[in-house]
């Protein structure tokens, strides 16, 4: 290979053979792998990866669980909106939200408009086997955790389901296993992503 082949290799690989027009949101509930398979394919799309709740716990320099105790989750929802919105209009890549955040009608219309919804989809038995020994969960801190995430799982699967795209997530499937089929739907979107 000579030395110019190589270089073109080398920026191929930095930026992907994808065009990304749209930022994709990944939508879903706690323990889908929304930030692990939303950075991965940030990384093979060589675009930014953004995760709506590190933005938040960076602007409040609190953690998700310490806002939810000091505020409330009214509050914490109002400040994932306006968080949204803001990297959605700043910059296409791969964002990564809170299990919470496509309940709101305002964000999926905004998501909707702005970029792609992907949800990730896992049956309960999975996000409880990925959740249930996290602290981290202010809505699990319950008397009965697997009651409570069984309930929100309930509640809000239809509204995942409203997602533009689904994405079954089995349990099994390695990181980048899931971004294989990540990109195999967005490739069903030639107005989101199209190979170069």
């Amino acid at each position: 290979m000579s030395g110019i082949e190589q270089t073109e290799t080398v920026a191929q690989a930095k930026t992907g053979p994808y065009a990304l027009k749209k930022t994709v949101v990944m939508v879903g509930m706690m323990g889908a792998g929304k930030t692990a398979v939303g950075r991965a394919l940030a990384a093979r799309l060589g675009v930014p990866f953004l995760d709506s709740d590190a933005e938040i716990e960076a602007a409040a320099n609190m953690t998700i669980p310490e806002i939810f105790q000091r505020d409330g989750e009214p509050f914490f929802r109002r400040k994932e909106s306006q968080v949204i919105k803001r990297l959605l209009e700043e910059e296409r890549g791969v964002l990564s939200t809170g299990g919470g955040a496509f309940l709101a009608e305002d964000n999926r219309r905004m998501i909707s408009d702005k970029g792609i919804s992907v949800w990730l989809k896992a049956d309960l038995p999975v996000l409880w086997n990925r959740v249930r020994h996290k602290e981290t969960r202010p809505l699990l801190q319950t008397r009965d955790p697997r009651g409570t995430l069984a309930g929100l799982y309930e509640a809000r699967v239809p509204l995942y389901a409203q997602a533009d795209l689904t994405v079954q997530s089995d349990g099994h499937a390695a990181i980048e296993q899931m971004v294989d089929r990540v990109l195999a739907a967005l490739e069903t979107r030639p107005d989101v992503l199209e190979r170069k």
